[in-house]
């Protein structure tokens, strides 16, 4: 091997702990990287790439340590890690090579540059740890931000497809993910979790970390506890061990002491609604279905907040519905007295729009990272405290009382800011103008001596013209040669013999003089002393600051829970939004409810509101049918987020809302291949279908779209079909059941509590009018060409459509004169009075055409004695199937 210097050896030493990150080598004012690092970061962030030794040919790129940020953002966003590696001592005090540590490692998880983060989204890293048994999993999960100090637990139960697992990170939403290696060998866990989660970084982490014991011990010593008890994870070991975990890496890479995090929540799942991965894509609730933007969601609509913590926790909010009456309604009376005293609202949210990101500037003060201005934010943020408070003077509702009353207004953090920090500091915090005059006296003594001998540098130089006689004569200064008196050749004669020649010039002369060296360390010594000093007290001042971190997250908490009422009742002013009254009766009562989103982005027309009336004794289960386009997923929808809206203690758009609480919400709505999985169309449906068949209790919303369209229409009718049947009998859940299958109207007069509802539509000759009107009754067609021309589809196909229709028509007409299904005891009849306008068939009649269509084609004389035997069972086993 080549000989390498000790400044690389040193390197070397360093780069072999961090094999797996980036290592930013600090050499004077710039980062440097070397060998395979060298090359990557040169090919990612698109700079030069060098050789640190022509001979030894060791690959080198860097980039300036004042902008380093924006680089290393670059590399965590291209699922790099990197490794901080600084000088931990002053050069000019070394013996050899500068002493160097990492004194932090940046993961996506771990990142903390407001430029890098979302401002209204959490950037959370999890640790997961599962536990198998025979019939279920145990999981335990922790998640953390470091950038706002949120760090939160639970534990749940799981089925053996990992389904409860996938929906709680989904609602997590994670950047990183750390586990075990026992659990990262787990290959049917880890390649579900890369397949829905493409975008997630996972990796394994110390084993002995996840140990219970050791877990369990990280925990009470961070928090300064004799128990988990006050957090209410004592008894849940699996969330424990993941939550010791993942305090354990983040002491490990961001080496610190964590001030920010000092709180852990536990999640109770009991206490809020759980929110599946499909209801939330299909509802749209804070992910557009079609570029996964905030646009076109009910978070769109909904948010009117005008700070970040505000951002984030109604974020919180829209995915974790409340299931709690008196809480929900203390938010809806929150609501209510802000939306009707307009003046309260108004001085509050002008107050609001002057708030910084408290949780994330407190971040950045308790990793050491905040500057002089991340200080002045803090305290113009803190000067609006009082007005808040003040213009809550007249609020009347309990959680309006409650967070006034509890909002400390932090006067004497403002106060010490406001006395010790200047209003407009630079940007780095080591080359002083940061300490205001009269905070310290040494301060303002080495200031005066520094001001005072810049002025004796300007007297002298007049002082040297006079005595000379040389006027273009003047004093200069630069980093090399300190203070200096320059001269130029047409003066040189008039030099006198105590100037001392420094350096020669192409014009002139450089020279000093023991008196100006005397004013230079004077005044450098006192420049020199003034910035360390001020560093040094703007580093006390920062850690005062943080010691008092909790007070600030709390004040944090109650501005962003204002902020997301005074955000619901600007929407329910701006829209015309109205006060559920929430019950815990079984009934869904709306009159003209609207869709949140569909009204605001409608340009050309009005939107037309419906009625919704669900129960669980009259009116279950609602069939609604009607022509594509017609409105009938856009209905539905609204329901469905109506009910949530109202949950979360939000105004809905509508006339009169009765809401009962309803335990979930599953929806079914739309069609996709799941092609990571390799799943078409009908299996991603038939495994959505049959989660919510698993998981709906009777509290429950139900939306059903089309179910059984992705397959024959034999087999997909009588999928449906058996699905209502299934629904009605076993579950008894509210259901809007959206279909084209005319059939299923049959049901209204065979089960109770069921329903038909249509889409109104206007026949204008050829075209039809979409009245978006829903209305009692079944469908009689399905508009099919008629929707199909409204798209544009060539003219010469729409002509031909119709004359197949016809045709088939007529065969239909000719072989069903009269319609054969069963009675209530499963007995074949004949009824001509169950016969459609339209010619369809009913369900029994279809299974039946199947089978006949079936034999027809059978070759009877290939066939063995057994094979015609099975053929027989199986045709027996499909009559069967029917009646069972």
């Amino acid at each position: 091997m080549c000989k390498i210097t000790p400044m690389m050896q040193q390197y070397k030493e360093i780069k072999d702990k961090y094999k797996d990150a980036i290592l930013f080598f600090r050499m004077g004012d710039f980062y440097e990287m070397f060998f395979d690092d060298a090359i990557t970061a040169s090919r990612e962030l698109e700079i030069a790439l060098t050789s640190r030794d022509a001979k030894n040919e060791i690959p080198m790129a860097g980039v300036p340590h004042h902008s380093a940020e924006s680089y290393i953002s670059r590399l965590i966003n291209r699922g790099y890690k990197v490794a901080i590696c600084e000088q931990v001592e002053d050069p000019k005090e070394a013996k050899g090579i500068v002493k160097r540590e990492v004194i932090r490692v940046i993961t996506p998880g771990t990142i903390t540059d407001n430029n890098a983060l979302e401002e209204k989204k959490n950037n959370f890293l999890i640790s997961v740890l599962l536990e198998e048994n025979p019939r279920e999993i145990e999981a335990g999960l922790a998640f953390v931000d470091i950038s706002t100090g949120e760090f939160g637990v639970t534990q749940f139960t799981s089925d053996k497809e990992y389904t409860r697992i996938i929906e709680e990170i989904s609602r997590i939403d994670p950047v990183e993910c750390i586990t075990s290696s026992d659990l990262l060998q787990n290959k049917k866990f880890i390649n579900l979790v890369k397949k829905k989660f493409n975008y997630l970084s996972v990796d394994s982490f110390d084993d002995s970390a996840f140990i219970y014991k050791n877990a369990y011990s990280k925990l009470i010593t961070h928090f300064k506890v004799n128990s988990l008890e006050k957090f209410g994870c004592e008894s849940l070991p699996l969330a424990v061990q993941a939550a010791g975990a993942i305090l354990e890496y983040l002491y490990q890479t961001q080496k610190t002491a964590l001030k920010n995090i000092n709180n852990l929540k536990t999640l109770i799942p009991q206490e809020f609604m759980n929110l599946d991965m499909a209801t939330r894509r299909n509802l749209e609730l804070v992910k557009s279905i079609r570029d996964g933007s905030k646009s076109g969601t009910l978070l769109w609509i909904l948010d009117k907040t005008l700070t970040a913590m505000g951002g984030r926790m109604l974020r919180a909010w829209i995915e974790q519905p409340l299931l709690q009456k008196n809480k929900i309604e203390e938010r809806l009376d929150a609501v209510e007295n802000l939306l009707n005293n307009v003046i309260m609202r108004e001085e509050l949210r002008e107050q609001l729009k002057e708030i910084y990101d408290l949780e994330r500037l407190m971040g950045r003060i308790t990793y050491g990272s905040a500057n002089a201005r991340d200080l002045i934010a803090l305290k113009k943020s803190l000067k609006v405290l009082p007005n808040i408070r003040k213009s809550l003077t007249s609020c009347q509702s309990t959680k309006l009382l409650q967070l006034k009353n509890n909002l400390d207004v932090l006067e004497d953090i403002c106060a010490l800011i406001d006395l010790s920090i200047e209003n407009d500091p630079p940007i780095t915090v080591k080359d002083g103008g940061i300490i205001k005059p009269g905070y310290n006296e040494e301060v303002d003594e080495l200031k005066k001596i520094t001001r005072e001998g810049k002025n004796l540098i300007a007297s002298l130089e007049e002082e040297e013209k006079e005595k000379t006689g040389i006027k273009s004569l003047k004093i200069g200064f630069n980093k090399v040669f300190g203070y200096y008196i320059e001269v130029t050749k047409s003066n040189l004669s008039l030099v006198p013999d105590r100037y001392i020649r420094k350096q020669t010039l192409v014009n002139g002369e450089r020279y000093i003089t023991p008196e100006l060296k005397e004013f230079e360390t004077k005044i450098l010594g006192a420049e020199e002393r003034v910035k360390e000093l001020e560093y040094n007290l703007f580093v006390d001042i920062r850690e005062q600051i943080s010691s008092q971190m909790k007070r600030i997250q709390e004040c944090a908490k109650i501005i962003a829970e204002l902020d997301v009422l005074s955000s619901f009742a600007e929407v329910a002013s701006l829209y015309n939004y109205i006060k559920p009254l929430i019950t815990n009766s079984d009934e869904i009562k709306i009159k003209n409810s609207r869709h949140p989103v569909i009204e605001r982005v409608l340009k050309e027309e009005l939107f037309v509101p419906n009625d919704v009336n669900l129960d669980c004794n009259r009116n279950q289960l609602v069939i609604i049918t009607g022509p594509n386009m017609a409105g009938k997923s856009t209905y539905m929808r609204q329901v469905a987020l109506i009910v949530l809206m109202a949950q979360i203690g939000c105004f809905v758009p509508a006339d009169h809302a009765e809401i009962s609480i309803v335990d979930r919400i599953f929806t079914r709505v739309g069609a996709s291949d799941d092609l990571a999985s390799g799943d078409s169309t009908f299996m991603v449906e038939m495994k959505e279908v049959s989660y919510i068949l698993k998981n709906a209790t009777k509290r429950s919303l139900l939306i059903l779209d089309e179910v059984g369209r992705g397959t024959s229409t034999y087999d997909g009718l009588s999928i449906a079909w058996a699905v209502i049947e299934y629904i009605h009998k076993h579950i008894g859940a509210k259901t809007l059941f959206a279909t084209h299958y005319h059939e299923l109207t049959q049901l209204e007069g065979k089960l109770d509590r069921v329903k038909n509802y249509k889409i109104s539509v206007k026949e204008k000759g050829n075209d039809i009018i979409f009245l978006r009107k829903i209305v009692q009754g079944g469908a009689d067609k399905s508009y099919g060409i008629h929707v199909a021309s409204l798209a544009g589809l060539p003219y010469r196909v729409i002509k031909r459509a119709k004359e197949i229709l016809g045709n088939l028509e007529k065969v239909e007409a000719a072989a069903t004169n009269k319609i054969i299904e069963p009675d209530d005891n499963n007995k074949l009849k004949d009824s001509a009075a169950t016969s459609f306008d339209n010619k369809q068939m009913g369900l029994y009649n279809y299974v039946c055409e199947s089978i006949i269509e079936d034999i027809k084609s059978l070759d009877i004389m290939t066939m063995t004695p057994i094979e015609a035997l099975n053929y027989l069972y199986s045709v027996k086993k499909k009559l069967q199937s029917f009646e069972g």
